[in-house]
């Protein structure tokens, strides 16, 4: 199952890729599917391509909910 998983632009290079952090990690992402990419934005990244602007409020609201299933699949 692929997932696309809510990250931070940290980075744009010249190129149109850029870097992006979730829990402290980098990850190299393409961010020519993006409108206008401002480092600080949120972005839904799926396969290595950012394929979505959120705000912080649902950026925040779609992590949460990641932590939320990883505790499920961690009780017993």
């Amino acid at each position: 199952m692929c997932l696309a998983v809510p990250m931070q632009i940290t980075e744009i290079a010249p190129d149109g890729s850029g870097k992006a952090e979730l829990d402290g990690t980098s990850y190299q992402v393409d961010l020519s599917l993006i409108d206008s990419p401002q480092t600080g934005d949120f972005v839904i990244v799926h396969a290595g391509f950012a394929i979505e602007k959120l705000d912080k409020e649902e950026a925040d609201a779609r992590i949460n909910l990641f932590e939320e299933l990883a505790e499920t699949q961690q009780q017993p």
